[in-house]
């Protein structure tokens, strides 16, 4: 009887140790799935920009800048080793989309071409599940940080390999470019 109570604590401390594991496990998947939903949205955006691009091109062949920045930045979120490095160039994509679309305003004939306003119907329907896809990742990134961080959780988080992971976030430099209206030119 005297040993039933030691392995009773020792059980009940080990089943509370699983539970905060398997919390943890299944916040961390969440904020992966939410990963996963940007990431699909991404690809959409990525395989619609060279369509998008050379529609631009037949009417407006002299922005030769606008379209080497959204293709460069296209090939960087292409290459993005990391999280975090995807994200960025990733969001550096969207402020050339927007710079190329500013092209695209200065041409009426282009404005009217109807593989033009359906290359951006569908550019503006994935800009808007990607901005829901980056708040749910947020949230999941929230939530599993605070698991990660909160106690009693944090005492095992990092024996076991949790740490806090980033947000989707924008540094200075893109949020000064997102705020600002683009600069269009013409010229040779």
């Amino acid at each position: 009887m005297d040993l039933l109570i030691p392995l009773g604590i020792i059980a009940a401390i080990a089943a509370a140790i699983a539970a905060l594991y398997n919390r943890l496990v299944a916040l961390r998947q969440n904020r992966k799935n939410a990963y996963s939903d940007i990431d699909v949205q991404l690809k959409q955006r990525l395989d619609l920009v060279p369509s998008l691009v050379e529609t631009v091109k037949g009417y407006a062949a002299h922005e030769k800048e606008t379209f080497e920045k959204v293709t460069a930045m296209r090939a960087k979120v292409q290459s993005a080793d990391s999280e975090g490095e995807r994200l960025q160039a990733e969001a550096g994509l969207g402020n050339a989309l927007v710079n190329l679309n500013a092209v695209a305003e200065n041409y009426p004939e282009l404005k009217a071409d109807q593989n033009f306003q359906r290359l951006m119907a569908e550019l503006s329907d994935i800009e808007n599940k990607i901005a829901a896809a980056r708040r749910f990742f947020n949230n999941a990134t929230s939530e599993y940080n605070t698991a990660v961080q909160q106690f009693p959780a944090n005492l095992i988080a990092g024996r076991f390999g949790f740490k806090t992971e980033e947000f989707y976030e924008t540094d200075e430099a893109e949020r000064e470019l997102m705020n600002k209206a683009p600069e269009v030119k013409f010229g040779s």
